[in-house]
């Protein structure tokens, strides 16, 4: 069985993975299973994210990766909505998120966008405080190899799915 595509959208809250993550669904010519950071947080209890955030949210996003292993290798083809961070509890992340995915075809894509909008994203979502994708910005991993980056301030979210399904030859094929 041929393993299906993991792209991997990496970058900072409000950046806009999710809004193309929502693009690439509507697409006719390629389905993608999603797996993001924010829905494997969501099975934590509060309690344990309240008491020891970082050890959880690790464990939970190294399954993410164990679950978006798992989709390819029964041929589907899957998203990742997520951020390579760097902390203790899950140094060093690239390398543990590159090892998990090593037998899979990978293209990792930096989602960008300049600092200043993401904080003003960041207000009119009000589900997120002003600095929080500054504060990401410095805990993100470093030296991560692309396959492209798309930006979402000169770019729509249809445009830059666009240009990730191009760029990573996935045009017409369904999983």
């Amino acid at each position: 069985m041929e393993k299906g595509r993991i792209i991997f959208l990496n970058g900072v809250t409000s950046a806009g993975k999710t809004s193309i993550v929502e693009a690439i669904q509507e697409r006719d010519d390629i389905f993608f299973y999603v797996v993001a950071n924010d829905l494997f947080q969501e099975m934590v209890g509060d309690k344990y994210l309240r008491e020891n955030y970082w050890k959880y949210l690790s464990e939970v996003i190294i399954m993410m990766y164990h679950t978006a292993k798992l989709y390819s290798d029964m041929g589907k083809n899957v998203l990742i909505d997520g951020i390579l961070v760097e902390r203790d509890e899950i140094t060093p992340h690239y390398q543990q998120m590159i090892e998990i995915l090593k037998n899979n075809p990978l293209d990792l894509v930096e989602v960008y966008c300049p600092l200043d909008i993401c904080r003003k994203r960041n207000i009119i979502r009000g589900d997120r405080y002003e600095s929080q994708s500054d504060e990401q910005n410095e805990l993100m991993a470093k030296n991560i190899e692309y396959r492209l980056k798309v930006d979402t301030s000169l770019c729509s979210a249809a445009e830059c799915a666009d240009i990730i399904i191009k760029e990573c030859e996935l045009g017409n094929q369904r999983s």
